[in-house]
């Protein structure tokens, strides 16, 4: 009989062992199927966050080029909404009030003209760079459809005065610095002459602009061809080398 009991206590035992070696099995398989759907819900999750914000993006960005091109700048959140060809409840989804939108406006002037790569390697000698800056310069200020965002700006700083402080800030005066360690880096050389680079990049930049960008911006004048942009800059570069060129000794 004791010899039975033990053999039944023994079958017992083998069959909890294999029990829970089957519950054990099954509970890995279901931790492991849902660290997989876990994991591909999270792909689903990220990839739709994805395209909502490429798509948050692009109506933003077609938002503030509607409002820049038809200088909104006095428009109601409405009208601007209305000129987007999107409803106000979207407007209001990217811009809660017109500041944010025109803090866009910045950005996009500063993204666009980000684009554009100025060369200002200090190793470039300055009968290069000058007149290569120079045209690539008004070319994107002047181009076509690229006064908006400034004209924009320009009709809002009064009402708001830290989106021009932006602007100016963050799109003008970030070239201008820019090309002004430039000029420092080769007046170190003896290539130039000078005591203020900040001044002498001002300078030869608002020299560049000469008969074109204001006309430009009044629309006065359409965009400049690349043939009058060259000519206006050429003389720029003159008259900047003939005051900031070591002088020859007689």
């Amino acid at each position: 009989m004791d010899a039975l009991r033990r053999y039944d206590r023994h079958n017992e035992q083998l069959l909890i062992d294999d029990t829970l070696d089957a519950a054990s099995r099954a509970f890995e398989e279901s931790v492991r199927d849902l660290t997989l759907g876990l994991a591909n819900a999270s792909r689903r999750v990220e990839a739709t966050a994805t395209r909502m914000t490429t798509r948050g993006q692009e109506i933003s960005q077609r938002i503030a080029a509607v409002a820049a091109a038809t200088s909104q700048a006095w428009a109601s959140m409405g009208e601007i909404a209305r000129a987007a060809a999107v409803s106000k409840g979207t407007l209001y989804v990217y811009f809660p009030d017109k500041a944010g939108l025109f803090a866009a406006i910045v950005e996009e002037e500063k993204l666009e003209q980000g684009k554009v790569s100025f060369n200002f390697d200090p190793a470039r000698d300055v009968d290069t760079t000058l007149p290569e800056f120079g045209r690539a310069y008004i070319a994107l200020l002047c181009r076509p459809g690229g006064g908006s965002a400034i004209r924009t700006v320009m009709a809002i700083a009064e009402r708001m005065p830290e989106l021009g402080s932006r602007f100016y800030t963050h799109v003008i005066a970030h070239t201008v610095d820019r090309f002004a360690a430039y000029l420092e880096a080769r007046a170190a050389l003896g290539e130039l002459v000078m005591d203020d680079t900040q001044l002498a990049a001002w300078q030869f930049m608002q020299m560049c602009q000469a008969t074109l960008f204001q006309a430009f911006i009044f629309q006065a004048n359409p965009s400049p061809s690349p043939e009058r942009i060259a000519t206006v800059v050429d003389s720029a570069t003159r008259v900047f080398f003939a005051a900031y060129r070591p002088k020859q000794a007689n």
